[in-house]
Formats: structure tokens, sequence, C-alpha cells
């Protein structure tokens, strides 16, 4: 995936493993689209005292929050599924 910034640097990557290609990927994507929301890096961001450390801490606070909650639910799902699959397959419907 290429990526255009209007700064920075370029760099190569050969990728052994195409899932950290992928998630490579991802947080360039990410930080484009920061980019054009914000018009500022977190480095410039942190640099400048645009936000504090206090406020860093609590926004990943709240990220990691949102994650847990994420990977619940996805467990949740895998279970209901394990539980249908069971189910069918004790009814004979598998």
């Amino acid at each position: 995936m290429e990526h255009l910034s209007n700064m920075g640097k370029s760099k190569a990557i050969l990728f052994r493993d195409p899932v950290v290609e992928q998630v490579v990927d991802q947080f360039i994507e990410r930080s484009d689209i920061g980019f054009a929301k914000y018009k500022v890096t977190l480095d410039e961001e942190r640099k400048t005292g645009v936000k504090e450390l206090a406020t860093y801490l609590q926004d990943t606070k709240e990220e990691l929050m949102d994650a847990i909650l994420y990977i619940q639910s996805a467990q949740n799902s895998l279970d209901e599924t394990k539980n249908f699959l069971q189910w069918g397959k004790d009814h004979g419907k598998i």
C-alpha cells in the first residue's frame, strides 16, 4: 500500500510477514487520517505542548478500555458460535 504525505521521509521496507506489513500499512493510514484531520503530527503536538502528558495518558487509558470491550464482545460472539455449533451437533443438524 502506498501512502502520500506532504512531509516526512520515505523508507523502503521488505516484510517477511504479511501480517506485520498489514499492521504497518494500517498505522500509516491512521497517521495520514490524523494529519489530514488535525494538520499536525503527534511528534509536533508533543514538542509544541499542544497536548499535555496527562491528556496522552487519559486518551491511552480510554482507548485501551475500548479495546477490552471489543475483545469481550468478540469472545462473546465466539462463545455463541461454539454453543450454536454444539447444539447443531447434539441435535443431528450438523
